[in-house]
C-alpha cells in the first residue's frame, strides 16, 4: 500500500488520540502490520506506563550461631578422606552381550 500524506496525517491523528494500531488499520485500509511499520518508521511510540507493582523488598535476616553448652567451642565436621576406588566394569563374554543385544531388541518392539 502507498502512503500519501492524508493516510499518515490521520495515522498520526488516530494514533494520538490512542486508536489501537487494528482499529487505524480498518480506518485507513490496511494490514494491522501496515500500520505498526509506518508507526515504526515515523517514530511514533505510546508511552510506556511505568511498573504499577511496588515490591516489598526485606532484607536477608542474619543466621545467629547455634547456642552452645559454656565453655564449648564449635566442633569442626569430621570429612573422610578415604579415596574412592572406581570398580572396574566386569567382564562379559560374546554370548552374554549378545543375548542382552537381543532381550533389549525384544523389548523395544
Amino acid at each position: 500500500m502507498g502512503w500519501d500524506a492524508k493516510d499518515v496525517a490521520l495515522l498520526k491523528e488516530l494514533w494520538s488520540v490512542g486508536q489501537s494500531a487494528a482499529q487505524i488499520a480498518r480506518r485507513v485500509g490496511c494490514s494491522r502490520n501496515a500500520v505498526c511499520g509506518r508507526l515504526t518508521r515515523l517514530g511514533l511510540k505510546r508511552g510506556h506506563k511505568p511498573p504499577t507493582a511496588k515490591p516489598n523488598i526485606r532484607p536477608v535476616p542474619k543466621r545467629r550461631p547455634a547456642l552452645l553448652a559454656d565453655g564449648a567451642r564449635p566442633v569442626a565436621k569430621n570429612v573422610s578422606r578415604k579415596k574412592t576406588v572406581a570398580r572396574q566394569p566386569e567382564e562379559l563374554s560374546k554370548r552374554e552381550l549378545y543375548a542382552m543385544l537381543a532381550d533389549a531388541v525384544r523389548n523395544t518392539g
